[in-house]
């Protein structure tokens, strides 16, 4: 079986989440407060292990235009430190406009705005694994099923 997990990187804040073993849904998981790197290696390595994550979708902030400004240069060298320092493979993912999607979804529910502020980067990042899942359908083959 085989998970993905997904990221939305930010300065301050690494929004986490997590395919089921088949692939088809995402899972919030949790936002890890930025440290060093060592000490965010640390706590992605670990979650890499307990839900045995065989790549990582890293959301990717294109400009509105499709162009790609100082944010995604920097989440692009994110996205490589991370593949080598946990020998796994991630793909940047676009997320335009993901946050605002979380944001608005999270104003819906009617949450505080503190509430608001704890989770809409966990919801960022199923919204970016979610999408990337509709995109690219676990094989058969990856995920264990039978056909």
């Amino acid at each position: 079986m085989t998970r993905i997990m997904a990221l939305d990187a930010g300065d301050r804040t690494i929004g986490v989440a997590v395919s089921d073993e088949l692939g088809w849904t995402a899972q919030g998981l949790t936002v890890i407060r930025r440290g060093t790197w060592e000490e965010d290696l640390t706590r992605l390595r670990t979650l890499v292990a307990d839900y045995q994550v065989s790549r990582i979708v890293v959301g990717y902030p294109r400009n509105m235009d499709g162009s790609s400004g100082p944010r995604a240069l920097l989440t692009a060298e994110f996205a490589g430190r991370l593949s080598a320092d946990l020998g796994l493979p991630a793909i940047l993912w676009d997320e335009r406009l993901t946050t605002r999607e979380a944001q608005a979804t999270l104003l819906s529910a009617d949450l505080s705005r503190a509430k608001r502020r704890r989770l809409v980067d966990k919801l960022a990042a199923v919204l970016i694994l979610q999408n990337y899942l509709a995109a690219n359908p676990i094989s058969t083959s990856e995920s264990g099923r039978q056909p």
